[in-house]
C-alpha cells in the first residue's frame, strides 16, 4: 500500500481565446500537487503559461513544463517525422520559456514531461530517447523526468542516473506490456470506475489491462489529463478517496 502519492495534471492547454477541456484550470490547482503547464507548441501561449504559473504559486503545486511537438492543430497528438537534434532542440525551447516565468515568479522546476504524441515517441524510440536524456541531464541533472517505468526514456534515465517519476493513467487503458494505450480523444467516462482503479493500483499494485488481465504497476504519481470530460469532478473523487484510505497527496518535492 502507497503512504503517499503525486497527483499531476496537463494545465493551461487552452490557446488564445480557444478553451481546451471544461476550462476548469484554476479548480483544478486547488487539487492537484503537480502541474504539467503547456510552452506554447502543442498548446499554452505566453500570457496563459504566466497566468498558469501564478496559480501554481497561489494554490502551491509544484510547476512541470509540458513540451510537445509542434502541432497546434493537432493538439501535438500526431507524430511528426522531426530530425532527432532538432526535436530535442524544441524541447529545450519550451522548458526555457516555462523556466523564465517559473523565474518571474521565484518559483523552481520540479519537473519536465512530454506531451501527447512526443511523450509516447520517447518511450519507444531508444535512440531519441537516449539523447532527449542526455541533453536533459546536461542542462538540469536534478529536474524530475517524469515518464512510464520500462519505457526507453526510463531505461535512459536510468543509464544516465537521471531523476525520474513513473506514472499511471487513471483516465487511460492499459495494455499487456503495462503500456498506456495511445488516444487522440476520450468520451465521457465513469467517476467510480476511474476512482476504484486508481484505489486498487495504490493498495494493491494493480491494474486491468483492456484484455481483462490484471497486472502490476509501479509509480509515484498519477495522471489525470485535464481535457479528459469531467476532468474536475474525476480528480476530485480521486483525491478524496485516497485521503479516506490514508494516502497523502503531495509532489515528489513536497515529499523530500
Amino acid at each position: 500500500m502507497m503512504r503517499t502519492v503525486d497527483i499531476n495534471s496537463d494545465i493551461g492547454e487552452s490557446f488564445g481565446p480557444w478553451v481546451i477541456g471544461d476550462g476548469v484550470d484554476n479548480e483544478l490547482m486547488t487539487i492537484i500537487s503537480s502541474a504539467n503547464i503547456a510552452a506554447g507548441f502543442h498548446a499554452g501561449d505566453p500570457n496563459i503559461m504566466r497566468r498558469t504559473v501564478e496559480a501554481a504559486k497561489k494554490n502551491g503545486v509544484a510547476l512541470g513544463a509540458h513540451p510537445g511537438f509542434h502541432d497546434l492543430q493537432g493538439f501535438g497528438r500526431r507524430y511528426l517525422s522531426i530530425p532527432t537534434e532538432e526535436l530535442v532542440n524544441d524541447i529545450i525551447y519550451q522548458l526555457g520559456a516555462l523556466r523564465e516565468f517559473a523565474r518571474l515568479y521565484a518559483l523552481p522546476l520540479q519537473h519536465i514531461k512530454p506531451h501527447g504524441a512526443l511523450y509516447m515517441y520517447l518511450a519507444r524510440d531508444e535512440a531519441a530517447a537516449q539523447h532527449f536524456v542526455s541533453i536533459l541531464h546536461q542542462l538540469d541533472a536534478e529536474l524530475y523526468l517524469y515518464c512510464m517505468a520500462n519505457s526507453a526514456v526510463w531505461q535512459a534515465a536510468q543509464r544516465l542516473g537521471h531523476p525520474v517519476i513513473t506514472e499511471f493513467y487513471a483516465d487511460r487503458e492499459y495494455d499487456d506490456h503495462g503500456f498506456i494505450v495511445f488516444t487522440r480523444s476520450t468520451g465521457r467516462l465513469s467517476v467510480q470506475a476511474i476512482t476504484e482503479k486508481v484505489l486498487m493500483a495504490c493498495l494493491e499494485g494493480k491494474v486491468k489491462t483492456v484484455t481483462g488481465n490484471i497486472i502490476p504497476v509501479r509509480f509515484d504519481s498519477i495522471c489525470i489529463h485535464s481535457d479528459t470530460p469531467g476532468a474536475l469532478e474525476i480528480i476530485s473523487s480521486v483525491k478524496k478517496a485516497l485521503v479516506n484510505n490514508g494516502i497523502t497527496v503531495c509532489s515528489p518535492v513536497a515529499k523530500k
